[in-house]
């Protein structure tokens, strides 16, 4: 068990924001777990960050996978014994942008929440205990600002025409996950927020994003490593408060 540094582990971990998360986070002294769907990849990219001497470990995570979950889970208590920062990162848009919000498939509907919403509870309910072995745990839930209800309601709001409905409900349904965790942990020291991480040009959005990814990686490195008196059950990007 490593009582030295931070251990930290990151969902979707093998490229763009998530990658960008984890070679952050390493730069800040955290040990950090770069978890991927596919071993391989989780270990290519490892490796890469290994060699700019940054403290880094790759772990296999599928996070729709039961079995998946529950390896990462058994290695991570065995090699360090807790977890102090959980990044949920993973995450899909596969709308179909040219069909309306009822048109969209309800394979697409399934496939989204599957990953985005129902990934995230069974990841985190699965590393809640080693969460609780922290003197300070952390949960950062990588959201949107297309979950926002508020803006979507607002015809002025810059999101009020960008209805990807799969995706966007989906986010939507993270933030309030956030809130009945946030609550329920809200006498312990473990904290619990989601994030924006902007419009970032990722491989999610062909690049046509507005900023870039170390950008987009910051606000859920900040969430991460805030103290004892930061927030608990907010939606943030780069410190300002985002509206449900």
């Amino acid at each position: 068990m490593n009582d030295t540094h931070k251990i930290a582990l990151v969902t979707g971990a093998t490229r763009g924001i998530g990658l960008e998360t984890v070679r952050q986070l390493a730069q800040a002294g955290v040990h950090t777990l770069l978890a991927g769907r596919k071993r391989d990849d989780a270990v290519a990219a490892a490796l890469k960050l290994q060699a700019e001497g940054l403290p880094v470990e790759a772990i296999q995570l599928d996070v729709v996978d039961d079995i998946s979950i529950a390896a990462a889970v058994g290695t991570v208590e065995q090699r360090h014994g807790r977890l102090d920062i959980l990044v949920n990162n993973a995450g899909i848009m596969i709308d179909d942008m040219t069909r309306k919000p009822s048109e969209q498939t309800l394979e697409t509907w399934r496939r989204t929440f599957d990953t985005n919403l129902f990934a995230v509870v069974a990841v985190t309910r699965a590393f809640l205990p080693l969460l609780r072995n922290s003197k300070a745990g952390r949960i950062v839930n990588v959201s949107s600002l297309l979950g926002s209800n508020t803006l979507h309601s607002d015809p002025s709001s810059p999101i009020y025409h960008f209805k990807v409905p799969a995706y966007n409900v989906s986010k939507s349904a993270v933030n309030a996950w956030t809130v009945q965790l946030a609550y329920e942990l809200r006498d312990t020291a473990i904290k619990v927020n989601t994030i924006h991480p902007g419009y970032v040009k990722t491989d999610m959005n062909a690049g046509e994003g507005e900023i870039d990814i170390p950008t987009g990686a910051r606000t859920s490195v900040e969430m991460a490593l805030i103290g004892p008196d930061g927030a608990t059950g907010s939606y943030t990007h780069l410190g300002q408060v985002l509206p449900w």
